[in-house]
């Protein structure tokens, strides 16, 4: 998959603005970044898009920006001179697709049918927006379509809020989610970047959903181990059970039978999407240690991250 996909597949949200004033541009991109959403849909519904497009890639480098509602070639090629480094438009124009597909840009044209999907795979497209979402049927709709066209992926856009975005998310067809309820068109104009910082901080935390699964404790043997997880199964009255390497005391607590990373264990915090999580903690300079990922059934279910909070390691749980 080109690698722009991807990276709109590890944010898992991409933001869609409509933006009415280029002075306000740059500090919706540098908000967006703050926050751990590095990416942008600048649609084509203003006569400001195009100088929004520039200012954005011009002085925000560390952001992905895209044009939206992109309906002819000429908005494609001056979106693209503009400095979009993607294109996505509301339905399927074969012109448009074969322009961005010539030029080595990436294009996300919209569908609601199996036979616009059909004309997606004739063009070799791995991803399409899947548009308007809500108004088309919502999640049970984008199911039934998506059925026949397994390699095909989707971007659901159109209707989608933070209640809605997890239903959307957890479909395995679907790449990312696009919306603008974190960025409403209202608060780029009063300038309430405050606001908007705040729902999209909500919009991923809603996303990753971040919780803590169990404590694990270091010992030196088997026989302290046991020891240990007796003690709090008779505190708690939660049942101890034995695993390979360690008691699991409920859901709560897992004590280990060796000392393994973190001075005295670590801390279990689960996610609903642990290859997104890496990608979000790592935009804020937290990294992994590759050489602790788990996997099962080919996916990544556990890794530790590279730090220790007060003498715990920590690993993220896949849910």
């Amino acid at each position: 998959m080109d690698k722009i996909l991807e990276q709109i597949g590890l944010l898992g949200i991409l933001p869609v603005a409509i933006v009415e004033d280029e002075k306000k541009a740059v500090m919706l991109a540098q908000t967006l970044c703050e926050c751990g959403l590095p990416a942008i849909e600048v649609t084509f519904r203003t006569q400001a898009a195009v100088s929004v497009i520039e200012r954005i890639a011009r002085d925000s480098l560390q952001i992905l920006v895209g044009a939206g509602t992109v309906l002819t070639v000429d908005q494609a090629r001056t979106a693209i001179d503009a400095g979009a480094r993607f294109i996505v438009s509301p339905g399927f124009n074969p012109k448009v697709v074969e322009f961005c597909l010539s030029n080595s840009i990436p294009i996300i044209p919209g569908i609601t049918t199996p036979t616009e999907i059909q004309y997606a795979i004739e063009y070799n497209l791995e991803v399409v927006k899947f548009f308007p979402a809500e108004a088309s049927g919502g999640t049970e709709y984008l199911k039934a379509i998506a059925a026949p066209f397994k390699e095909m992926l989707f971007i659901p856009t159109g209707g989608i809020e933070e209640s809605t975005l997890l239903s959307y998310l957890q479909l395995p067809c679907v790449l990312a989610c696009g919306g603008s309820w974190m960025i409403p068109s209202a608060f780029i104009d009063s300038g309430s970047f405050d606001e908007i910082l705040k729902l999209t901080r909500n919009a991923v935390a809603k996303m990753l959903g971040f919780e803590l699964r169990h404590i694990g404790m270091n010992t030196h043997n088997v026989n302290d181990a046991k020891q240990i997880a007796a003690i709090i199964e008779k505190i708690f009255n939660f049942r101890a059970r034995e695993t390979n390497g360690s008691f699991f005391v409920g859901t709560q607590f897992e004590v280990l039978k060796r000392q393994y990373l973190g001075t005295h264990g670590h801390i279990a915090i689960a996610t609903n999407f642990i290859e997104r999580a890496i990608a979000h903690l790592a935009l804020r300079g937290i990294s992994i240690k590759p050489e602790t990922k788990n996997m099962q059934d080919g996916k990544l279910s556990t890794v530790y991250l590279d730090l220790e909070i007060e003498g715990f390691a920590i690993h993220l749980f896949q849910l």
